[in-house]
């Protein structure tokens, strides 16, 4: 069995990947670049994922991920959703520092446990909302005053990554992360729709989120659109903002002043981000709170359509399997 390299630094962070799909291949790249760390090993059940890294870093791969249990300071766990709150348990308890993909967890027992658990071993853990990088940049999260209404919508085709959870935690909660950042007010109520059409989860989902501040977010994410879309509108009581992330355009009728959109590299932000926090103690841009702030409200989406989403659930399924 191949074993994850040993560095003779003591100053090299020893990092590892747990998940080497596609966000995972992108850690694996932006670990292997970053000066003070070393990639030591990665771990995935694929074989031909395993092979891929190993041909493109020339480290050791392994099919257990428990293989790097001790052997890494630092993990970038980009398994599925629903095997985060194990792994990133299992890391922390073994001493490592913790970048998990969104969402957190999926249900907030798991997520609080592992908040605790982080403060509990002096360990960081943050989340991957790589969208935080890019607003943080345009100096929109700046502004105090909170904006009245917001619209999220976030569609793509079918991949098939992400279906073991819905389209609510695999992309919508970008957006409500984003929407919790701009209104920071507790949630009064929700209404949504959703179906499924290629998996055993909602595909689509509409939801209504309101705010007990009076303020509302509409949003919509679909992962069987045939139409690539990916914006935002924020209505404030001077104007709106609004935002193509496709085109990069930007509307703005407010009297904030804004920083140009870059779209870059929000990923290699968040990695160096983690990697900065672990090495100076600096504060992450997302903290886990937060994170499980989204999951919060991507649970209450979950469960509002829920009704719904499971007559379409059953037949849908049934005819693609």
């Amino acid at each position: 069995m191949l074993r994850p390299k040993i560095s003779s630094d003591p100053r090299i962070l020893r990092a590892g990947v747990v998940g080497i799909g596609a966000f995972g291949r992108h850690h694996t790249a932006k670990y292997a670049r970053l000066p003070g760390v070393e990639l030591v090993g990665v771990a995935d059940p694929s074989f031909e994922a395993r092979h891929a890294v190993t041909a493109a870093h020339a480290i050791p791969a392994l099919a257990d991920w428990r293989d790097l249990l001790g052997k890494v300071d630092l993990v970038s766990v980009c398994s599925p959703a629903r095997t985060h709150a194990q792994i990133v348990r299992a890391f922390l308890e073994a001493g490592a520092h913790v970048l998990v993909e969104k969402p957190i967890a999926t249900d907030l027992d798991e997520a609080d446990e592992l908040i605790a658990l982080a403060d509990a071993t002096g360990r960081v853990l943050t989340v991957g909302h790589q969208e935080r990088f890019v607003f943080a940049r345009t100096g929109m999260l700046d502004y105090r005053d909170a904006p009245l209404e917001v619209e999220c919508w976030r569609t793509g085709p079918w991949t098939g990554r992400g279906d073991d959870v819905s389209v609510v935690l695999d992309l919508m909660i970008h957006d409500l992360d984003l929407v919790h950042r701009l209104i920071p007010s507790d949630v009064a109520n929700v209404r949504a729709r959703g179906t499924a059409s290629r998996s055993r989860h909602a595909d689509d989902v509409n939801a209504l989120v309101t705010f007990e501040s009076g303020a509302q977010a509409r949003l919509h994410a679909s992962r069987v659109s045939q139409t690539r879309r990916r914006g935002m509108r924020a209505v404030y009581a001077d104007g709106v903002i609004e935002i193509d992330f496709m085109t990069r355009n930007v509307r703005n009728t407010t009297q904030r002043t804004l920083k140009p959109l870059v779209l870059d590299d929000p990923l290699g932000e968040s990695v160096g981000s983690f990697v900065n926090s672990v090495q100076r103690g600096a504060a992450t841009l997302v903290r886990p709170e937060e994170a499980r702030r989204a999951l919060e409200t991507a649970l209450q989406i979950d469960e509002a359509y829920a009704p719904f989403a499971d007559m379409q659930t059953t037949a849908a399924y049934a005819a693609h399997a």
